[in-house]
């Protein structure tokens, strides 16, 4: 793919981005990328066969932009529990700040759940993987009681979805049940963490 291309199909994307925040997905049409990027939709499909394709594009790079986070905090030299608590208070502030008030960006992801199922399980396998290696690491230091990492993972990641869910963070905003914080301090500590005395 040449740098046009690229650049091409990172237009689309941007002002396909723009249109599901501005109208919605569903209202959204290729007709109306191509419009707006003054190009014809048969070009659009040059780049992307579907409608689906270019919404798995737009998801993708939120993904990448969470995952890039998160890996920068999980290389960073310090205690695990004080990487692990970053990551999960990062994922959740960034997904609240994304979608809890933005009920097209909701709309957006429900149809890459629904539609491009793979697009989201891929997301969820890179993310587990950046805080196993984080979990371990605990684990191998002492910080953490010695276990099963990708069991652990599974666990933090159940624990914490009603707060990274961006469908749940609605869905289960109004129940009554514990603040992040206090969510993350129930995770640590079912990891076997104690904070250092003093």
């Amino acid at each position: 793919m040449t740098s046009l291309e690229r650049d091409t199909r990172q237009d689309i994307v941007d002002v396909a981005e723009r249109f599901f925040r501005q109208i919605g997905y569903q209202k959204t049409t290729v007709a109306d990328i191509a419009k707006s990027l003054r190009m014809s939709p048969a070009n659009v499909y040059r780049f992307f066969d579907s409608k689906k394709a270019i919404n798995e594009a737009v998801a993708e790079r939120s993904m990448g932009e969470l995952e890039a986070l998160v890996t920068a905090i999980a290389a960073e030299k310090r205690p695990a529990a004080e990487r692990l608590r970053e990551i999960l208070t990062t994922t959740c502030r960034l997904n609240s700040a994304r979608y809890l008030d933005n009920q097209r960006l909701h709309e957006m992801v429900a149809c890459a759940m629904e539609e491009s199922w793979d697009v989201i399980r891929a997301h969820v396998e890179r993310y587990d993987a950046i805080l196993r290696g984080v979990v371990a690491d605990g684990m191998a230091k002492g910080e953490f009681t010695a276990g099963d990492a990708r069991t652990a993972t599974y666990c933090v990641r159940a624990a914490m979805i009603r707060f990274c869910n961006p469908l749940l963070l609605t869905q289960c905003g109004a129940l009554p049940g514990p603040g992040v914080d206090e969510m993350i301090d129930f995770v640590l500590a079912g990891l076997g963490y104690r904070a250092a005395a003093g």
